[in-house]
């Protein structure tokens, strides 16, 4: 699997964690029942009328209605906002002015962090910051412009589910970058951490427990399943219990925003596969008592790469996104 390059910071891609009351498995504005146990229980999540679902909804109402109503399935339902790029004062400001803007509306504000060096090994997804020097400026200034606030955030898919591709240096590295930014987002204790751990026909859990304890999951809440990818959430969840067993009973999450139907079998089933279906929608009611919740961390319609006929990464593409919404089983 290989992660695209989903969203960045809103100037590019608004979209937000979005919910509407009601959307979340016919209940409330809210993830679910009070658990004192799980941070994201309760939590009231955000709308962007600004998404590019939602501004699809609206170019399309007038003239194809019953597609802008199947894109709805999209726009109304809450996803998570990602960060990349360059720190800085004008990257603090742009988190802080994020944050800022979804505690407001008395929601919780969900973030995923995609900008560890050599990321995704240069492949569709290449980048991330220039050093390890840059790195930890960069997730310096996330922290100072997050504040103090409650939040959850999902620690760079991919980075060590695909370690593989690096250099005994490297990976020495990477882990030392995945454990600064562990123990500088857990300076707010009202921080639930989710460190990236691939998918389950990934890598073994023996294995990514191994790494996910060099990273530092000892000071994080958990891990994430399954971001950006199609594994159906009966797998992940299966998967996920086995990796928790073995790291102490940490909890997680999973993206269940493209499952629907289930991973495609044919080649680079992780990049714009055809025929799959948005997931479940998020919610804090699991299979598993150690799976906090069901969460979009994708943004569906963007696309994974310039594969299968799919513009660039990051890129939406609304034909692909209205062929989720279409074989939704719901």
């Amino acid at each position: 699997m290989r992660l695209a390059t989903i969203a960045v910071v809103r100037a590019r891609y608004p979209v937000a964690l979005l919910l509407i009351a009601g959307a979340l498995l016919g209940g409330p504005s809210a993830l679910g029942s009070s658990v004192s146990s799980n941070p994201l229980a309760g939590a009231r999540l955000f709308v962007d009328p600004g998404s590019n679902a939602a501004r699809q909804v609206a170019e399309w109402r007038a003239t194809r209605p019953e597609d802008a109503a199947q894109m709805e399935k999209i726009a109304s339902t809450s996803q998570a906002d990602w960060f990349v790029g360059d720190s800085g004062a004008a990257f603090r400001r742009e988190v802080a002015a994020r944050t800022r803007k979804i505690v407001r509306a008395r929601a919780l504000p969900v973030f995923v962090l995609y900008n560890i060096p050599r990321r995704d090994c240069g492949a569709y997804s290449a980048g991330g910051a220039r050093s390890g020097a840059a790195y930890k400026r960069w997730i310096s200034d996330f922290a100072a412009g997050a504040g103090r606030r409650k939040l959850a955030v999902v620690i760079e898919p991919d980075a060590l589910a695909g370690l593989d591709c690096l250099g005994p240096a490297a990976r020495t590295a990477r882990y030392a970058l995945i454990r600064y930014a562990v123990e500088r987002i857990a300076t707010n204790p009202r921080a639930a951490i989710y460190l990236d751990a691939g998918n389950s026909d990934w890598q073994s859990p023996a294995v990514m427990a191994k790494r996910l304890r060099r990273a530092g999951i000892a000071k994080a809440r958990g891990f994430a399943l399954n971001v950006s990818n199609y594994q159906t959430t009966t797998a992940s969840v299966a998967y996920g219990n086995r990796l928790a067993r073995l790291l102490g009973r940490k909890h997680y999450v999973i993206d269940t925003s493209r499952n629907g139907l289930g991973p495609w079998d044919g080649p680079e089933y992780w990049c714009n596969p055809p025929g799959r279906a948005l997931g479940q929608r998020p919610g804090v009611k699991t299979a598993s008592p150690l799976a906090d919740a069901y969460l979009w961390i994708k943004l569906p319609g963007e696309s994974d790469g310039a594969c299968k006929g799919g513009p660039s990464s990051g890129s939406w593409w609304p034909e692909y996104a209205l062929g989720l919404a279409e074989r939704a089983r719901w």
